[in-house]
């Protein structure tokens, strides 16, 4: 991981030197063990501060827009899979030109499960670092060596695509794909339920639900000027802590995620209330595999299946 960050700077003190972007996207170290935080850079001096491990899990994809000032400008991002496969969606719904980004792609062994390594300690986390494969975690009280595998997070565990699928430079080798028989277990375990259990299951993943919204501030889809939830002529959904409002909130968000999500987990990430924010967005990605054979954000010329039209769409559904 050393030789990955140092690459990391390497490339973006050279894009900044040689004044070929404006700014670098990427992560620093957070105040706290077992964080990293995005920082955007715009000096050389800054450069050192880039990092990244397993503890990388927000999808910067979500910063380009907002760094882009003006059509001259030319920013750097340091992106893993699920992040170049968000990119490729800003390019193909016209949020950013190609040309605009230079992409720094990171292949990736998967991030991992920060509440569940938390789990295993009574008392704060005071040290996290890494040693290839294996997780070094300390405690005032205790220390453990964990092999990073038992510890991903759940869209880690079905990635299949850990290379970044666009870039413009890599910074550390290509890592070998996983291929899976059955990329959606979670999805057929619910699928498999009677409907009353369904509804019961989702009444009972949004019952702690505060409505901060961090799940759609950290999703990178989510990028229109006004969102649904706070309109107010009309007004699509109340404001309040009403149980159909909170449940609105979500169905509907998951929705306008159809065709579209990578499946990056930056939802779960930020949700402060450890919400399997997932469990909406899941089935929507599987309907949309078997339908039509699409996976969101994989090629730069193709728009998702819901954006366009072709005569041999199913229609099974009309009667």
């Amino acid at each position: 991981m050393n030789t990955c960050i140092n690459k990391i700077r390497e490339l973006s003190l050279e894009l900044l030197d040689k004044g070929e972007v404006v700014k670098v996207i990427g992560f620093a170290n957070g105040t706290i063990p077992m964080a990293t935080s995005p920082i955007t850079i715009s000096s050389k001096q800054d450069v050192e501060k880039l990092v990244f491990n397993s503890t990388c899990g927000l999808n910067l994809a979500s910063y380009i827009k907002q760094s882009i000032k003006n059509k001259k400008d030319k920013i750097a991002i340091i992106a893993k899979g699920c992040d170049t496969r968000n990119i490729v969606t800003h390019i193909v719904e016209n949020q950013v030109s190609r040309d605009q980004v230079h992409i720094i792609g990171v292949p990736c062994k998967g991030m991992v499960d920060k509440n569940k390594i938390a789990s295993l300690f009574e008392d704060e986390i005071i040290e996290f670092t890494e040693d290839g494969d294996t997780l070094n975690v300390k405690s005032s009280i205790k220390e453990e060596k964990l092999e990073k595998k038992d510890y991903l997070r759940e869209n880690c565990k079905l990635c299949m695509h850990k290379n970044p699928v666009i870039y413009d430079a890599l910074a550390a080798d290509l890592v070998e794909e996983q291929n899976l028989d059955n990329p959606y277990p979670d999805v057929d375990k619910i699928e498999a339920m009677d409907s009353d259990t369904k509804w019961q299951h989702f009444q009972d993943l949004t019952q702690n639900c505060i409505r901060c919204y961090a799940c759609r501030n950290a999703c990178p889809l989510c990028y229109c000027p006004t969102c649904f939830v706070d309109e107010s002529g009309p007004q699509w959904v109340g404001k309040g802590q009403d149980k159909t409002d909170v449940d609105t909130f979500h169905f509907l968000r998951a929705f306008h995620c159809a065709g579209r999500c990578t499946d990056c987990g930056a939802c779960v990430e930020a949700c402060p209330m450890n919400i399997n924010v997932r469990d909406f967005t899941r089935k929507l990605n599987k309907d949309v595999f078997e339908m039509f054979g699409w996976e969101a954000g994989l090629d730069i010329n193709k728009r998702p299946p819901l954006d366009a039209y072709s005569p041999d769409d199913p229609n099974d559904f009309i009667k």
